[in-house]
């Protein structure tokens, strides 16, 4: 196969985006149309030399890896994103294997989410993709495969991950993990990744033991929750989670509660940014 094709695929997906389809603000006249490569590289968070590299077929070889995060980045449907493994001579990923890939329904949904944070991940609570606040709210988080970024795998080894919840709200939270990776592992059957994850999470926490083996099975639900930001105070919000039936991937958006002032501490949050995990 002639590997220009990829090159040409990656640019005609490219130039067929406008800043605003991802997120970005456009920011003055634009001499050619769709993204600039820069825009292309920051979202699938490579160099802008690797991508005008794979672009112009310039000794690049692009990995799975790196092959999801460009998809998502372009926004590819599931038979672009599959036609784009093809042309680096790959296998498409298996069905329910994602990677860093997210449904462009889910990501266009996330961009268009500027007053609330959110965030979208797996079924095996692997974050995949942040909007602004929930970068502001919480630090930006690993994506992909890595366990660094894993919601569960944190929560139940990582006691920072646990800063911003209430103690009255540390069991069940991690009652709600547990209970949620059973209900994933049913779906997925002998499933490796899975089975490796409550392997070690059982290795690594006597806290998951005890709720793995309470049998509870129930996928995520909206729940409300009370966190403590430092900087932008209390938080009472309603946890939704959004499903698409497409990829089983997740959105929790954390919707301000009625009444209280955690729409306004989120417009405070907004304007410091990343910056609190700075200081």
């Amino acid at each position: 196969m002639d590997h220009n094709d990829l090159g040409s695929f990656l640019r005609a997906r490219r130039e067929a985006l406008r800043p605003a389809d991802v997120g970005l603000v456009a920011g003055g006249r634009r001499r050619t149309p769709g993204l600039r490569r820069s825009e292309v590289a920051l979202l699938a968070d490579v160099s802008v030399d690797y991508y005008e590299r794979l672009e112009q077929s310039r000794n690049a070889h692009p990995s799975p890896a790196m092959l999801s995060s460009l998809a998502r980045a372009l926004r590819l449907s599931g038979d672009e994103r599959d036609h784009l493994y093809r042309l680096a001579d790959y296998a498409p990923p298996l069905t329910g294997a994602t990677g860093r890939y997210v449904d462009p329904a889910m990501m266009y949904l996330l961009d268009a989410l500027t007053n609330v944070p959110a965030h979208i991940f797996d079924d095996l609570s692997t974050m995949l993709a942040q909007n602004r606040l929930s970068k502001a709210l919480f630090g930006s988080w690993a994506v992909g495969d890595d366990r660094a970024g894993n919601v569960t795998w944190r929560w139940f080894t990582d006691p920072s991950s646990r800063t911003f919840n209430i103690t009255e709200e540390h069991a069940g939270i991690g009652r709600s993990y547990a209970a949620d990776l059973r209900a994933a592992t049913a779906r997925r059957g002998d499933d490796p990744v899975a089975n490796r994850l409550i392997t070690d999470l059982l290795r690594e926490s006597e806290e998951f033991g005890q709720y793995w083996r309470e049998m509870a099975v129930e996928p995520l639900r909206s729940t409300r929750k009370h966190l403590i930001h430092p900087h932008a105070g209390p938080l009472d919000v309603q946890c939704d989670v959004v499903l698409s039936s497409t990829t089983g991937h997740r959105m929790v958006i954390f919707r301000p509660q009625p009444g209280s002032p955690t729409a306004e501490n989120f417009k405070f949050l907004d304007v410091l940014g990343e910056q609190t995990f700075s200081d």
